[in-house]
C-alpha cells in the first residue's frame, strides 16, 4: 500500500517525543502536521484535509478525548489512535466510547504504531470501495458490466466472469492507471492476505491479462511489492 502524502495529524503536547514522532513517520513516507495541544490541534484539523489523526490523551487545555468528539463532530468517518501513559481500563473504554479505531500505552513500539496505522488506512479504503455503487466500466475497448459478470469486446459476444475474477478486475477498474495495493485486493476478494491466497490472486490476474490481450492498450501491470495497475494507454497518453 502507498503511504506517500497521507496525511497525519499528531497531537502530543512532549514536545520531544512529539518531534521524533513525527520525523519517524516522515521517513515512512507519511505526511505529518504536529500541534502541541488539543486547541491548536483542533485549529490545524480545521484547515486542512487528515487521513488519520493520533492524539495523545493527557494534554493542557484540552484533553485528547474532548479534541476527538469535536474532531468526530466534523468528520464521522476519520481514523482515530491515541496515545497514552495510562494503562486505565476506563481510559480504553472512554477512548473507544469518543470513537478511537486503536490505542497504544506508551512507551510503545514505534513498528506496531506503523502497522497499525497501515491497518487502519487500508481498512478505510476498503470500505470506501465497497460503498462504491459503479458497476459499469469502459476499459479500452471493453466493457465491463460488473453486476451482471459480462465482459464485452467491442461488438462480440460477452464472457461470462467468474465471481472472483469479475471481483478483482472490477477493483483494478476502479483504480484505473492507478496502483491497485495487493493487500486491498486479498482482503476486499479473498478476505484473507497469505502466501496461498496471494498465489491464487496471481492465477487470476493470469487469466484476466488473457481475455484483456485483445486490446493492444490495455494491460494488467505488475507493480513489484505493491501490487497492479490496470493501464489503459490511450487515457494515460491523453
Amino acid at each position: 500500500m502507498e503511504t506517500e502524502n497521507k496525511k497525519i495529524l499528531l497531537v502530543e503536547d512532549d514536545p520531544n517525543f512529539g518531534t521524533v514522532l513525527k520525523d519517524y513517520l516522515q521517513m515512512n513516507d507519511y505526511n505529518v502536521t504536529h500541534a502541541k495541544n488539543g486547541m491548536e490541534g483542533f485549529e490545524k484539523f480545521k484547515k486542512d484535509d487528515f487521513d488519520l489523526c493520533i492524539l495523545d490523551v493527557m494534554m493542557p487545555y484540552k484533553d485528547g478525548f474532548t479534541l476527538a468528539k469535536e474532531i468526530r463532530e466534523k468528520n464521522e468517518d476519520i481514523p482515530i489512535i491515541f496515545l497514552t501513559a495510562k494503562a486505565m481500563k476506563e481510559d480504553v473504554l472512554k477512548g473507544y466510547k469518543v470513537g478511537a479505531d486503536d490505542y497504544l500505552n506508551k512507551p510503545f513500539d514505534s513498528e506496531v504504531l506503523l502497522m497499525k496505522i497501515k491497518a487502519i488506512i487500508q481498512r478505510k479504503a476498503i470500505d470506501s470501495i465497497a460503498d462504491s455503487k459503479q458497476f459499469e466500466f469502459e476499459i479500452g475497448n471493453f466493457f465491463l458490466n460488473s453486476k451482471l459478470r459480462f465482459l464485452t469486446y467491442k461488438e462480440e459476444d460477452p464472457i461470462k466472469l467468474s465471481p472472483k475474477e469479475n471481483e478483482l478486475l472490477r477493483l483494478l477498474a476502479l483504480h484505473k492507471n492507478d496502483l491497485m495495493a495487493r493487500e486491498l485486493a486479498l482482503t476486499k476478494i479473498w478476505r484473507d492476505d497469505n502466501y496461498f491466497t496471494s498465489r491464487s490472486m496471481d492465477v487470476y490476474i493470469a487469466k484476466l491479462r488473457k481475455y484483456l490481450s485483445k486490446d493492444d492498450g490495455v494491460e494488467i501491470v505488475n507493480i513489484h511489492g505493491e501490487g497492479f495497475r490496470l493501464v489503459v494507454k490511450n487515457e494515460v497518453d491523453n
